[in-house]
């Protein structure tokens, strides 16, 4: 069987780090240990120094693609296994490959080589790790398309991080070092900012430590290693959840600051019996608190306290542990050995801080004793009703002639009850029989008979029988209380977790289901709610096969109208008490998701009203504006007292074609922006390219003059309704030269990942910080109401873009001024014709 071949990757922040580099570096120190060495394929992106590193070393041809028309180039599955070198480099883990291709992700490709048995050296970037999608969207804004799952990663025998500052990435990006000069701008402006690299950074760093802590604690198991490794500090606070607890846990976040902020576990010992500990809301505060100090939470079950909390520091490999001073008085303690004394002789290696506090020394708290009689307990308890009748009889007959009959009754009453202690009512009856028979047989005259001669030992032997059954009832009685107990501290826990997500959650119902079928074994959770006669699924959880209550397994009526089922299995009555107290919250959740639904509705409402009070407003000035001129314009031409030359004729006509032009553009704006509220625009979608688009925009643009046009025609088309994309970039470029104070336009375009931006720069006075959005609010000009106007141009341009997939969005000219940037998806990816233009 062929041994699997080694990855090795390359990991770093952002491009332009110098992961490419550097790999190519390994390739030839390699090489010249005459190890064989192939390139599958590296991108060098125009970078003249990655281009000379690649001298020297075999370059494997590619696969060609055709896609769209478009020549792309591959790696070669085929070439790199038929060339079967020792090692081989794949650039851009990440990649998506072009449709047509024997795999649709290089990565996968890789597995394919690796399996082969050859080394693969390969690069990527953090933010291309299938987990960390939803963080990277939330910081760069951008969604990445093409991921690599965390356990392909995490499988490589190397990952070396390939680290630079910032600032330094920056300066490279604007010397050119990294994109094309058309391409440095938008980068810059969006993925390149210096808040998204620090993350980013940070992001890269945090994820490599956890893979060696990861790779250290893997070891760790496999070597079954128990002894603690001080390669990274952590600190454990043990919680009991009383007074003292949160002084205990923040006294150790000091701790684990202090020691160069180390991480910090807090840790709560429930004891296996259920009887005692801390309550629900005790440790919800506590889960809370480490919240906020920064610390995780853990729950451990343990009758052995002392133990539970070692094998846990042990098993996380702590440093330190920090505890709070008994809360037992002193003779309490020198009854019983403090949890806190075990800890400190058996931690061995790890720190024990013993934290004081106002608690302490204030209660006896005397231990527990047989709280609980488990099948291990009854075992002993048979064993023993028979082994103690038979010691006490021992004892008794070697003892004849040194003490009397009553000691000899005081040693079977004892093991009566020590018996009954342990193993409860039934060995009790045994012991308590045994003795009897034991005592009359060898210790009563008649010796060696069962003849009862005296009523005195009938006495005994009932009064031993009676001790048995109080003795084994309380045992037993002691047992039930504790899993009532611990049932009852189940029911308050899950009840507890329920109102925490009714309480917490924006929309709770379909979680709150979620959980009640989880925490109850069930496959479908509904509420059904009867509207006119017939019944309906609010909200669902599991398969939607419970239309009507008589349907359903379980059925709770919260309401004649509202009922909770379930579907699954049948519960049990004290599941089904539960059940109806959750039934409540569910109700409760209920009529939350209802409130909100009315108070969504009622501020569109708000919204609708306002909007309709700005119409009318904004109408009643600019419609009647260019009805005044016409009327005016008109009026005067039509006025056979005014003698008017032909140029003042001229004149005025122009006047009525220009308002009646002004007009038209407002109606259409009017309707256009109906159209999208309504969800009448619908798009033709065809590929275009955004330099036909600009020409044919400025065509109809008064005083285009001003405009400069600085477009790519190498750039992907994109997707786009020609029409609307035409007048989507004709009103932001009317809109740039009449507030931009007659500063030059300028039109720009550059390729970002699967999107292709263009960009209307202006150097005018530009917009007050903060005022982006308002900018293409509807009946708006510049966020000012008051000053009148309609204000739909950029309002309409951002719906249009949007219908087309795209966005509309502003941004500050560097030096001054304002930028409207459209972004539109690319007919072929960026990274498909160019590598260079993903991020």
């Amino acid at each position: 069987m062929t041994r699997r071949g080694e990855l090795r990757i390359y990991l770093g922040a952002a491009p332009g780090v110098g992961k490419t580099y550097a790999m190519l570096g390994e390739a030839h120190r390699r090489a010249g240990r005459g190890t064989d060495v192939v390139v599958g394929v590296v991108e060098t992106h125009g970078r003249a120094k990655v281009a000379a590193q690649l001298e020297g070393l075999e370059v494997l041809p590619r696969r060609p693609v055709s896609y769209r028309g478009v020549a792309l180039a591959e790696l070669d599955v085929a070439a790199v296994l038929a060339r079967a070198p020792q090692v081989v480099l794949v650039d851009e883990l990440a990649h998506t490959n072009a449709p047509g291709s024997p795999n649709p992700k290089r990565w996968q490709d890789v597995e394919q080589i690796l399996e082969a048995g050859i080394t693969v050296l390969s690069t990527l970037n953090i933010q291309h790790l299938e987990s960390l999608g939803d963080v990277i969207e939330r910081i760069t804004g951008v969604r990445q398309q093409e991921t690599v799952p965390d356990e392909m990663v995490r499988r490589a025998q190397q990952v070396e991080l390939i680290d630079i500052t910032p600032e330094a990435l920056r300066r490279r990006m604007a010397h050119g070092n990294i994109y094309a000069p058309e391409k440095v701008d938008a980068a810059l402006a969006n993925y390149f900012q210096p808040r998204n690299l620090t993350a980013l950074r940070e992001m890269a760093l945090l994820w490599v430590a956890d893979q060696v802590d990861v790779a250290l604690q893997r070891y760790r198991t496999e070597q079954r290693t128990t002894d603690v490794w001080e390669t990274r500090e952590r600190v454990v606070v043990a919680v009991t959840g009383g007074p003292e607890s949160e002084t205990v846990l923040r006294r150790a976040a000091r701790i684990a600051e202090r020691s160069g902020s180390a991480e910090l576990l807090a840790v709560h010992v429930l004891r296996g019996d259920g009887l005692a500990g801390a309550t629900a809301g005790a440790l919800a505060g506590l889960r809370r608190l480490a919240d906020d100090l920064g610390a995780s939470f853990h729950t451990v079950l343990g009758d052995d306290v002392p133990a539970a909390l070692l094998d846990f520091a042990r098993g996380v490999n702590a440093t330190q542990l920090v505890l709070g001073t008994s809360r037992r008085s002193r003779p309490a303690r020198a009854l019983v050995e403090s949890i806190g004394a075990r800890v400190a002789q058996d931690s061995g290696p790890i720190d024990v801080h013993m934290v004081t506090h106002p608690e302490a020394g204030r209660g006896l708290r005397l231990p527990r004793r047989f709280s609980a009689v488990p099948a291990r307990r009854r075992a002993a308890g048979w064993a023993l009703g028979l082994a103690l009748p038979v010691t006490a009889t021992g004892l008794g007959v070697l003892g004849t002639g040194v003490y009397g009959l009553s000691t000899d009754v005081v040693l079977f009453f004892l093991a009566t009850v020590v018996v009954a202690l342990v193993g409860g009512l039934g060995p009790a009856l045994l012991a308590a029989l045994a003795g009897g028979l034991l005592l009359n047989f060898f210790l009563t005259p008649p010796l060696h008979t069962l003849t009862i001669a005296e009523r005195e030992n009938v006495i005994t032997l009932v009064a031993m029988v009676l001790v048995a059954i109080l003795v084994a009832l309380v045992v037993d009685r002691a047992a039930r209380r504790a899993q009532q107990a611990a049932a009852a501290r189940a029911e308050a826990a899950l009840l507890a977790s329920f109102s925490r997500t009714v309480l917490t959650r924006p929309d709770p119902l379909p979680r709150l289901l979620e959980k009640v079928r989880e925490a109850f074994g069930l496959t479908t959770v509904a509420v059904l709610q009867r509207h006119d006669g017939r019944w309906a699924a609010s909200a669902c959880a599991g398969p939607p096969d419970c239309q009507r209550p008589e349907q359903a397994d379980v059925d709770v009526a919260v309401d004649p109208d509202i009922h909770l089922v379930g579907r699954g299995r049948s519960l049990p009555a004290a599941d089904r008490r539960l059940l109806e107290a959750v039934a409540g919250q569910a109700l409760l959740a209920l009529r939350h998701q209802q409130v909100a639904a009315e108070a969504t509705e009622a501020r569109h409402r708000a919204e609708a009203t306002e909007l309709r009070s700005a119409l009318l407003a904004a109408v009643g000035h600019d419609l009647r504006t260019p009805l005044t001129s016409i009327k005016a314009a008109a009026g005067s031409l039509r006025d056979p007292k005014l003698r008017l030359s032909e140029h003042d004729r001229a004149e005025l006509a122009a006047t009525v074609e220009e308002s009646a032009d002004r007009l038209t553009r407002l109606v259409a704006n009017l309707l256009d922006s109906s159209r999208l509220a309504t969800g009448a625009v619908v798009p033709d979608l065809r590929p275009v390219g955004y330099d036909e688009i600009a020409a044919q925009a400025l065509a109809g643009v008064e005083d285009a003059r001003r405009v400069s046009v600085d477009i790519d025609e190498r750039l992907p088309e994109v997707l786009a309704d020609p029409g609307l994309l035409e007048r989507v970039v004709a009103s932001v470029v009317d809109n740039a030269i009449r507030h931009g104070a007659g500063a030059p336009v300028a039109l720009r375009a550059s390729a970002l990942a699967d999107r292709v931006e263009l960009r209307v720069v202006d150097s005018g006075p530009g917009i007050p910080a903060g005022d982006a959005d308002q900018l293409f609010a509807p009946f708006q000009r510049l966020g000012d109401r008051d000053r009148g106007g309609l204000g739909l141009g950029l309002s309409v341009a951002r719906g249009f873009t949007e219908a087309m997939a795209g966005t509309l969005t502003a941004e500050d000219t560097p030096g001054g001024g304002l930028t409207i940037v459209i972004s539109l998806p690319a007919t072929v990816p960026a990274t498909l014709l160019d590598p260079a233009s993903a991020p």
